[in-house]
């Protein structure tokens, strides 16, 4: 009776532990490796692009998601760089004054700057 009730619990109890369809666990964060969560990440995030973009006025930026703590690797096989991830879409010009078209990048956050990006070149 006892193996019944522990299944049964189970098999009601399983599915508000696991993540719902497509999701995946998100990390806690913590402040002392994470830094602060960055309220104003799109603010951060377009500064950052003015410096990074051959013509940062004509940036289109397509926010996908929120700040989520995460980690980027610092190097290819490197230490773990901690902060905040945030995935957007872009579409800029190069420098040759054509459109790129929109491209998913990812932003590595921490304390308030881009310290990691995905799709820049460097």
């Amino acid at each position: 009776m006892k193996t019944v009730a522990l299944l049964l619990f189970m098999a009601c109890a399983l599915p508000r532990m696991l993540p719902a369809a497509g999701n995946e666990f998100e990390m806690p964060a913590d402040p002392k490796l994470h830094g602060e969560y960055p309220q104003n990440y799109q603010a951060i995030i377009t500064n950052w692009l003015a410096t990074v973009l051959a013509d940062a006025p004509s940036a289109q930026v397509e926010w996908l998601t929120t700040p989520k703590a995460g980690t980027m690797p610092e190097k290819k096989g490197g230490a773990a760089l901690f902060g905040y991830l945030v995935e957007f879409k872009l579409n800029s010009r190069n420098q040759f004054g054509t459109y790129t078209g929109m491209q998913k990048h990812t932003a590595l956050l921490h304390d308030g700057k881009v310290i990691k990006a995905t799709g820049f070149g460097f």
